[in-house]
């Protein structure tokens, strides 16, 4: 529910009032004395569905925006008429759960901060999402997210493309770009600084480490997280709902990455900064189209009828180009995906051969302990470079013989030129 104060300009009053009066909306009106071209002041409550469409109704009536309004939440609203105008306009649909076209423009502006504060905080996040990928650490990834100020341009682009205010649009979208360098760039530094003052192991690789692999090597799943925080971003600011825990999930699409691209960088392997480069890009147009689809489809309009035409061209061709990238990048992350399908497969397909030659006869008495795939490190498209068998058999015996056939059973399973070691560890029998 929605309070509106609505300045009455002179000469409107009568047409004012006559229009509430139409649409059935309780109002007090006040007089002004304190400016001449305001003589009055209306109060009057609406229900959230209904603001847009009254606010426009006056607006076409002659009221400019000179006449300032203010719209405030209100917590209860007790009328008859007002209840009448909750069922007309609180149908259940999408667009009669949303708030108003000027309340969204507020809100989309309210979330980004100051260039100063926006910029402080994604360099905040970056160097805290870097210590936690370098810990291994989730918790600290998590926090990371929770101080990114990276909402507020995610959906503001989308808000100001659908309403024409392309002040707004190209706003969000330098803060985006911004916010993606600072972040990449914060992370380089601060893993740099690192790694020369030795904080880590000298020797730490950055593929070793769980919470940066994943990132090193993203797959098109990927693209579900960044589609669904669009999604539920927009759905959010349009629906008057705290956004802060979606704005969590944008920051999680974009803020980790960008912190694993600059550990790769500072490591010296730019190569291996490809696929999170890759996957922070493909995250962040992947939100803006989501919010884009998603405020089309709530029903969001440009205030003046005449400029519907062109931000509907517009708006069309804002999504057919990011449709078209994020099927780009969702390739490239499709290849990855299939390179570490791969190498998957191929792991589970020489533990059966391995399983298999030690339950022959003549190698009964080892155990398979275990087989690791070591990949060959070429980002981020990795293959199986070594497979490391470790066997479990009598102390102080080596077979060639199994050595021989599990080198020969490993390596058929692969076109790549495989390293097959096997280590033995001697088990004693109580």
């Amino acid at each position: 529910m929605r309070l509106v104060q609505l300045t009455v300009p002179t000469g409107k009053r009568e047409t004012i009032l006559e229009t509430l009066e139409e649409r059935g909306v309780d109002y007090v009106v006040t007089d002004e004395n304190g400016r001449r071209e305001v003589t009055a002041v209306v109060y009057f409550p609406l229900p959230t569905s209904a603001v847009e469409p009254i606010l426009d109704e006056l607006q076409e009536a002659g009221i400019s925006e000179d006449a300032y309004t203010v719209v405030v939440d209100a917590e209860t609203v007790v009328s008859r008429r007002f209840e009448a105008l909750r069922e007309e306009y609180e149908t259940g649909d999408v667009e009669s759960d949303r708030i108003s076209r000027q309340e969204l423009e507020t809100e989309a502006e309210s979330l980004t901060p100051t260039f100063g504060v926006y910029a402080t905080m994604t360099i905040v996040s970056a160097v805290v999402a870097t210590a936690g990928l370098l810990l291994d650490s989730p918790a600290v990834v998590v926090g990371s997210m929770v101080i990114a100020p990276l909402i507020g341009p995610a959906l503001g682009a989308s808000v100001g493309s659908v309403i024409d205010n392309e002040a707004l649009f190209r706003h969000s979208i330098l803060y985006q770009i911004l916010g993606v360098v600072l972040a990449i760039a914060a992370a380089a530094v601060f893993a740099w600084m690192v790694r020369v003052t030795n904080i880590v192991p000298p020797g730490l690789e950055i593929g070793e480490v769980d919470e940066i692999a994943e990132r090193l090597t993203p797959d098109l799943l990927s693209l579900a997280v960044a589609l669904g925080a669009g999604v539920a971003g927009i759905v959010s600011l349009a629906t008057g709902i705290s956004v802060a825990l979606v704005g969590v999930m944008i920051a999680a699409a974009l803020i980790p990455p960008a912190a694993a691209a600059g550990i790769a960088i500072a490591w010296g392997e730019p190569s291996a900064a490809i696929g999170s480069t890759a996957l922070v890009l493909v995250n962040v147009l992947s939100v803006n189209l989501a919010g884009l689809v998603t405020l089309w489809y709530a029903g969001y309009r440009p205030e003046n009828l005449f400029s519907l035409r062109p931000t509907e061209e517009r708006v069309r061709k804002r999504v057919a180009g990011l449709v078209v990238i994020v099927l780009v990048f969702a390739v490239f992350l499709g290849a990855i995906t299939y390179s570490s399908f791969v190498i998957s497969t191929f792991e589970n397909d020489a533990t059966e051969e391995i399983e298999l030659v030690l339950s022959e006869d003549e190698f009964a008495e080892y155990t398979l302990l275990e087989v690791q795939v070591q990949t060959d490190g070429n980002y981020p498209f990795l293959g199986p470079e070594r497979v490391i068998v470790t066997i479990g058999g009598p102390p102080d015996e080596r077979s060639p013989a199994l050595e021989e056939r599990l080198h020969e059973r490993v390596s058929a399973q692969t076109d790549q030129d495989v390293a097959v070691q096997i280590r033995y560890i001697g088990l004693v029998e109580r």
